[in-house]
């Protein structure tokens, strides 16, 4: 609700291979490359949803997490009370 719809992504040739190019505004590098040790949304109310999301998708396809960037959950899940991850099964 409220987010605009995109079409589906047409594909475009780039250099030797075609990649998905989407008509939606693409997340900015800032925090797309980065991890919670490093960048938190700025909506702080969103925080919480955010840190258990990352753990869920961490713990779901087996991807390690380092030592910066548990520290920043652990700080950050402490101040989240009773907020449960839930981990979708990969398939």
């Amino acid at each position: 609700m409220g987010q605009a719809r995109t079409s589906l992504p047409h594909l475009h040739a780039d250099a030797s291979r075609a990649r998905p190019h989407s008509t939606a505004p693409a997340r900015p590098s800032a925090e797309a490359d980065q991890d919670p040790s490093t960048w938190l949304p700025p909506a702080t109310g969103y925080r919480c949803q955010y840190a258990t999301d990352w753990v869920a998708d961490k713990t779901r396809w087996g991807l390690s997490i380092d030592t910066a960037e548990a520290d920043a959950l652990s700080d950050l899940l402490g101040t989240c009370p009773n907020m449960p991850i839930t981990v979708a099964t990969a398939r």
